[in-house]
């Protein structure tokens, strides 16, 4: 059973902005008397805490719900993006995972397609892009749609549903050893791709988005997996292949894989 209070001894990698070389710094006396119930954002808050006051800059770290929805949490944690516990964000990661006197060792998301910010932040614009790229759905639904105009079948709406869950944080880039985004395009490509609606501009969407992807820095995909492993959410590597069958599709029919030379 979980002791009232935990010790641990930090190595936080701190860098003051993009062009700044970083380190990692030693912090062995601000994380302790840690609940093991806080979650492991809270137990930063605390450390910056106390680092304010004893005059220390605190550690810039991104959050946003800390409910695990919407992806800000992207830190990588004793060498794992979100932290030991598979199908869980940084945010929603406690400090019972840990064992007491634990060393933690936090480094932001690494990727030449996220360039560090500040400390813990990356800039995860690049994944902006890639949606920006895809395009908008033409399909008009009206305010109000009802639920059964367009007859879906459970098998394909499960699909697209699954696909959709991914939350863009970016911990399939920092776990793979190319840093690919292919989990991540790969499932906004499928999620659109599965349904009717998504068909109008189902091959501009693809091309453009893989184009972008690439132009982005993002590595190729040598299917290690590791995407996978690290997704909070899961995201099957079938949506890499997906992606795959869509591009390879949608470049035989345009006449071209070259989405400004294709007929869109």
């Amino acid at each position: 059973m979980a002791s009232d209070s935990m010790d641990f001894h930090l190595k936080v990698w701190r860098q003051d902005d993009r062009e700044s070389d970083g380190e990692l710094v030693d912090y062995p006396n601000v994380a302790h008397d840690i609940s093991p119930h806080l979650s492991f954002l809270e137990m930063l808050d605390l450390v910056n805490e106390r680092l304010i006051e004893r005059g220390d800059r605190p550690i810039a770290f991104d959050s946003d719900c800390r409910e695990g929805i919407c992806g800000t949490c992207g830190i990588v944690v004793n060498g794992q993006p979100h932290g030991p516990k598979r199908k869980t964000a940084a945010c929603q990661l406690h400090m019972r995972a840990f064992d007491d006197g634990d060393t933690i060792y936090l480094e932001p998301w690494r990727a030449d397609a996220f360039p560090v910010v500040r400390d813990l932040v990356v800039d995860r614009s690049s994944f902006d892009e890639i949606m920006q790229a895809g395009g908008y759905v033409s399909v008009q639904t009206g305010p109000k749609p009802d639920g059964n105009s367009i007859k879906i079948g459970k098998d394909v709406s499960d699909q697209a549903f699954d696909s959709a869950t991914c939350i863009g944080c970016g911990a399939c880039v920092a776990a793979c050893p190319n840093a690919s985004a292919s989990l991540f395009t790969g499932a906004k490509v499928s999620q659109y791709a599965v349904l009717p609606q998504g068909q109008p501009e189902r091959e501009r969407r693809v091309l453009r988005m893989v184009h972008e992807m690439e132009d982005q820095g993002f590595g190729n995909c040598s299917n290690i997996g590791e995407c996978q492993a690290a997704c909070p959410k899961d995201i099957d590597l079938d949506n890499i292949a997906r992606m795959r069958r869509e591009y390879v599709r949608a470049a035989a029919k345009k006449g071209s894989p070259n989405p400004d030379e294709a007929e869109v």
